[in-house]
């Protein structure tokens, strides 16, 4: 391998991806993805799709899955930062309804996979941000799935500053709680 370093954590599956950068005076270079790294390091899959948004700090986004159609993820910052959370909703895990939040960044240009049945969503911490990501299936606006952001059962520790006013869509803060989705689904 070589070209990456993984980090674990709690949650099962989750990986942060921290690529080696080579760096001089004119700037620097490095590898965003690598099949052979990547699958070397347990990520074997095969992404199908690119996405890419902008945002202005305070941009709260999710916490979004898709329900019939998961998809496993790789999320990157090029530009400014961002607080990147998941929720683990796979049935039966260990950890079900566990969060995880990673500061993903320009400079720090770390990478996150996150696998199928997770909630995901992220909080924009910088003046602005561009938040990039790959996915292994294909978007299907019919099949949205959410969280409320706010949900204190999760109990997700936003780093929010004192000031720092939200922008949050009208959809997402219509998320009903983990809680009540589990009772929708029995």
């Amino acid at each position: 391998m070589g070209k990456i370093t993984v980090e674990t954590c709690h949650i099962e599956g989750l990986k942060v991806i921290t690529p080696t950068v080579f760096g001089d005076k004119r700037g620097y270079f490095m590898e965003t993805y690598n099949y052979n790294d990547f699958k070397e390091a347990g990520i074997d899959m095969e992404f199908v799709q690119d996405n890419q948004s902008a945002s202005k700090k305070g941009v709260l986004r999710g916490l979004h899955f898709q329900i019939h159609f998961p998809q496993d993820k790789l999320v990157r910052v090029i530009k400014g930062e961002v607080f990147d959370v998941v929720v683990d909703m796979r049935e039966g895990s260990k950890t079900y309804g566990k969060w995880f939040g990673v500061r993903l960044s320009e400079e720090n240009k770390k990478m996150f996979f996150i696998p199928k049945g997770f909630a995901h969503g992220f909080l924009v911490l910088s003046d602005y941000a561009e938040f990039v990501y790959k996915c292994t299936d294909f978007y299907h606006p019919n099949d949205e799935g959410g969280v409320i952001w706010n949900d204190e059962e999760i109990g997700i520790e936003w780093p929010i500053e004192e000031g720092m006013e939200l922008t949050i869509s009208d959809k997402d803060t219509k998320w009903g709680k983990l809680s009540c989705l589990k009772k929708q689904e029995s």
